[in-house]
């Protein structure tokens, strides 16, 4: 059964991913309007309808614009852990508050969602609660890890399970120190709970590549502290250092902030 992908938009201004099969489909994060989500879907030949649910990964705005909607409207179940539940309804952007659709997941606790296998995991940022997920489906595993202050040890031993890998490559530090942040922001941003930068991803990735990881998405890109191909080159580098070669030994891409990503498929 072939798997499909699409990030719909990774960035400060929203965030959403979508992975299903050729029946059902989960997203991650929510913090673009649904009709983006649907547009997108539409656009690549994916019925909305089949979102079955909603993996969150923390409360923060752009990560959960959308979830009143989608779970209260649409009646899609919405997962996070429990903190994350209470700080999502707190959270200013939710005009609309989760009731009925609220669904709870455990860390390092296998979620048995259809053919899913879904595992959160602690990481280390600064909203109520955070996790990555692990997504694994017929002998295939997904790494999601976006907003992460710094790679511990549990975040390891995740990534080095994944065939296809979605981690946060947030900002240059060159152009973070440079640039317009106020210093209270800047020091947030390089803390142990804020984002990971192109450096500190690339140098990760380069230092622990397995024979199994066959792609790698470098995501939440930074709109004044990055660029794509700044990102991509960061990480290309250092990986061409220990001889891994993107585009031949692997795929690599920076995703974009507020552009879909091309639709993926693997059997």
């Amino acid at each position: 059964m072939k798997l499909k992908f699409i990030c719909l938009a990774s960035g400060s201004s929203g965030n959403c991913f979508y992975l299903g099969t050729e029946d059902y489909g989960i997203l991650i994060d929510a913090g673009i309007p649904v009709r983006t989500i649907k547009g997108a879907l539409k656009d690549v030949g994916i019925d909305f309808d089949r979102i079955m649910g909603v993996f969150v990964t923390h409360d923060h705005a752009d990560h959960i614009k959308s979830l009143g909607t989608l779970g209260e409207k649409y009646n899609i179940p919405i997962y996070a852990t429990r903190a994350t539940h209470v700080g999502i309804n707190k959270n200013y952007c939710m005009t609309q508050k989760l009731v009925s659709c609220m669904r709870y997941v455990e860390k390092d606790e296998v979620l048995n969602f259809r053919d899913f296998q879904i595992t959160p995991f602690e990481v280390p940022h600064d909203g109520s609660d955070n996790v990555g997920y692990c997504i694994e489906h017929d002998g295939k595993c997904f790494c999601f890890i976006t907003d992460i202050g710094h790679i511990t040890s549990t975040v390891a031993s995740y990534i080095e399970r994944a065939n296809y890998l979605i981690l946060e490559a947030n900002y240059d530090e060159e152009m973070l120190a440079h640039g317009p942040y106020p210093q209270y922001l800047k020091e947030r941003i390089m803390g142990p709970n804020g984002h990971l930068s192109n450096k500190e991803a690339a140098k990760f990735l380069a230092q622990n590549l397995t024979e199994h990881l066959k792609c790698i998405w470098l995501c939440h890109l930074s709109r004044e502290n990055n660029h794509p191909e700044l990102a991509y080159k960061t990480v290309e580098w250092e990986l061409r250092g220990v001889g891994a070669i993107p585009g031949k030994d692997f795929y690599l891409a920076a995703l974009k902030r507020t552009t879909p990503s091309e639709l993926f498929e693997f059997e």
